[in-house]
């Protein structure tokens, strides 16, 4: 039993003493009274304050559950995926894009619920910061294309570029040469960027430095892109190049020209060995118009 509730049952015992005792009543009951009901009503009134949920505590006015005060925080990547919002569609009019890519205009969403059921597509936010929101019909291959796609992007942009850096000088021996140049190929597989320099020797002038950085970057086994092609640095001292991984356009780009090249030596093998057939020919037709001569 808590302290307030034996107040209250002390307070209601004096006052039935106090009552059957034909109203005397004495300074020490009375005054134990008037304290028991105070401490009571204080008892009771702490209670009822702790519980309280009126407006006048300011203390219970709590940003999280005051619309006033809210603060709406928007995420940079809410809408940085691509997921159908099934077919509750918030706006009343809408902007719908074809899973072709085609326009259909403004359209209410009982119309968009019915082409989708009809042919059996799903339904796409593409920005809803403009009026009317512009939403997009796709199949769920399209969307799990997209998807793949975006995660590519994010993969690409959350993973920075590695610059290696490599220097040797114009007199390092053929063995050691071959051995940078598999690191650079190592990096370049891991799609980083390598810088390399090439110093003079000591005692050396340093000529055509930046010719020489571009053989010895052609004895690489794979193809490779630059960012900076050779160029020479410190007065003449140095060149310096920075190579990337090739992109998709110039590795076709190669292919192509390697095909193109392959295809004019067949071409060419092939009208040599016509000549050389038709040289065997005349010497054989010469050869037996000598023999009818005789």
């Amino acid at each position: 039993m808590s302290a307030g509730c034996m107040r209250w049952v002390l307070s209601r015992t004096v006052r039935a003493v106090c009552a059957g005792s034909n109203g005397h009543w004495t300074h020490r009951a009375s005054k134990f009274t008037m304290c028991s009901e105070r401490s009571s009503i204080s008892a009771s009134s702490q209670r009822w304050c702790s519980f309280s949920t009126t407006a006048d505590d300011p203390k219970e006015i709590v940003p999280e559950t005051n619309p006033a005060l809210k603060k709406k925080r928007q995420d940079p990547q809410a809408h940085a995926t691509v997921t159908s919002i099934g077919r509750k569609i918030p706006q009343r009019q809408i902007h719908v894009i074809s899973d072709m890519g085609e326009s259909l205009g403004i359209m209410h969403r009982a119309d968009v619920i019915r082409i989708m059921d009809e042919k059996g597509l799903k339904l796409v936010l593409l920005s809803e910061h403009k009026d009317p929101p512009v939403y997009k019909l796709m199949s769920g291959k399209q969307i799990h294309e997209e998807q793949l796609k975006l995660r590519e992007k994010l993969k690409a942009k959350a993973a920075p570029v590695q610059v290696k850096e490599l220097t040797f000088s114009c007199g390092i021996a053929a063995h050691d040469l071959t051995t940078k140049l598999k690191q650079v190929e190592s990096w370049l597989e891991k799609k980083h960027h390598v810088r390399i320099t090439l110093r003079a020797g000591r005692g050396q002038p340093g000529v055509n430095l930046d010719t020489t950085l571009e053989e010895m970057v052609e004895q690489m086994g794979v193809m490779v892109g630059f960012v900076s092609k050779p160029k020479v640095i410190r007065d003449g001292q140095a060149a310096m190049c920075i190579l990337r991984p090739p992109s998709a356009k110039e590795r076709s780009q190669k292919e192509k020209n390697k095909a193109g090249a392959l295809q004019f030596d067949t071409l060419n093998s092939s009208k040599a060995s016509q000549n050389k057939t038709v040289n065997v020919d005349t010497a054989e037709e010469s050869v037996q118009h000598q023999g009818n001569k005789l």
